[in-house]
């Protein structure tokens, strides 16, 4: 009992149950939404933003939200209670060895997982985790408004795009390690000559992937370079493109 008082005073652990609404909300049967958020590098100012948009998406989309910075929660008993796990801006080396082997069982199982923007910036000497977000951050230039070329709309993420070929906004645009395309299903990607603002070019990947998403024996995965600023989260485009990633992750809809 002491060590989980100590847990909850030292780290954020709320959770963000939906009441009954006015409005009907969208899905009858509701589903549970672990938020992580835990940095042990850069911190994203707009966490709060985020957490803040996916509350009230909650409240429409019939969500239950556990939100989290304690990786020490992650436990088989505590993460049975989830369908999808949201990673939203975590940084570095955010889970134990202990926290790592429950997640893999709980995601083994068939459960679901969201990485938003520095989701890619997580656990870069956990491979199971490699694997499960697609990518791993490299660098990126300033932040700059820049066009994201959409590859594939048939995907219930990129329903708010519909008859769009391309979105221009501004956001911290990642390049990765990597190219994903590979290992993932890609689904947009950024268009680097609207990319003006840079120090060099180590960013430039050419097929620049920056959405994508996987689906492997039962597990869903599902990524999205959105995120960085506040303006991002109070986009209505990017709010359904995430909502609708979330519930597809959770079984929800195909």
């Amino acid at each position: 009992m002491k060590n989980l008082m100590l847990s909850i005073f030292t780290f954020i652990f709320f959770v963000l149950s939906c009441s009954a609404q006015n409005d009907k909300p969208a899905f009858e049967k509701p589903i549970n939404v672990l938020v992580f958020s835990k940095t042990m590098g850069y911190r994203h100012e707009s966490i709060s933003t985020g957490m803040k948009m996916l509350y009230d998406q909650s409240k429409k989309q019939n969500w239950v939200i556990t939100a989290t910075e304690d990786a020490g929660l992650f436990t088989d008993a505590f993460l049975s209670n989830f369908d999808v796990v949201v990673f939203l801006n975590p940084t570095g080396d955010a889970v134990d060895t202990e926290g790592q082997a429950a997640f893999e069982k709980f995601i083994n199982s068939g459960k679901g997982f969201v990485g938003i923007h520095a989701a890619a910036d997580c656990e870069y000497e956990w491979q199971f985790y490699g694997k499960l977000v697609g990518g791993y951050f490299k660098t990126h230039p300033e932040q700059q408004e820049a066009t994201v070329v959409f590859e594939k709309s048939d995907h219930p993420a990129m329903k708010p795009f519909k008859g769009m070929k391309s979105y221009t906004t501004w956001d911290d645009w990642y390049t990765f390690k990597e190219n994903p395309r590979t290992n993932v299903n890609v689904l947009a990607t950024l268009d680097e000559s609207t990319i003006k603002k840079f120090d060099n070019d180590n960013f430039r990947m050419g097929d620049h992937p920056i959405i994508w998403w996987s689906e492997k024996d039962g597990i869903r995965s599902f990524y999205t370079g959105f995120g960085h600023t506040h303006e991002a989260f109070q986009d209505k485009l990017i709010i359904e493109h995430i909502t609708n990633a979330i519930n597809w992750a959770a079984k929800r809809i195909n």
